[in-house]
């Protein structure tokens, strides 16, 4: 498993913001109703199968609409990998769960992207979680024992960023507000992360 390094104090993986919206009621709602009474890793392995599962990457159902913050992923029923981190993150933060955001760059068409992903601290340590979603070439998990994620970096030029970030990055957040399809965000984001 790939070291993680968390960037900020651990209070600050637990905090509401603009994307990470969990003051919509709607949000708080849908987490009280995916809580398991099994406590906290069971209510998080719910939470992130909902997500994987139930909200549909944006790509893959050929969506035209953009959705960012963690409300509007909800309402719609999808997002790229990083509106889908948003609610991840809004859905587990409003539960107490410790969650944060990781990058890796990645292979798309003729160059590179960068894809988003959760990272999440249960039982004092923290792992990564891909909501991606699964389709005939991805088989993610929720695994506190062998990280399970979507894709892995294997060719010259991918990356895993180690880092957990407390925010969502806001070159990212930038490109995807001002982006009018899904397409344009993934002709438009980055190919590297910078901090």
């Amino acid at each position: 498993m790939l070291f993680l390094i968390q960037k900020d104090d651990l209070n600050k993986y637990l905090e509401s913001s603009k994307v990470v919206n969990y003051n919509y009621p709607e949000i708080q709602e849908k987490a009280r109703e995916l809580a398991s009474d099994q406590g906290q890793i069971e209510t998080a392995k719910d939470i992130y199968h909902f997500l994987r599962d139930e909200i549909d990457h944006s790509l893959d159902i050929g969506s035209c609409q953009v959705t960012c913050r963690a409300s509007e992923v909800l309402k719609e029923g999808h997002g790229l990998c990083f509106a889908k981190s948003n609610l991840l993150a809004a859905l587990l933060r409003f539960m107490g769960i410790p969650t944060g955001f990781c990058y890796q760059t990645l292979t798309h068409e003729e160059g590179f992207v960068l894809h988003g992903l959760n990272a999440v601290s249960l039982d004092g340590k923290w792992f990564r979680l891909d909501a991606r979603g699964n389709r005939a070439d991805v088989d993610a998990h929720f695994s506190m024992e062998r990280e399970s994620l979507a894709f892995y970096p294997t060719v010259e030029g991918e990356k895993d960023y180690p880092y957990i970030f407390s925010q969502p990055d806001k070159r990212i957040l930038k490109i995807i507000g001002e982006s009018k399809s899904p397409e344009e965000v993934m002709k438009t984001l980055p190919t590297v992360l910078t901090w």
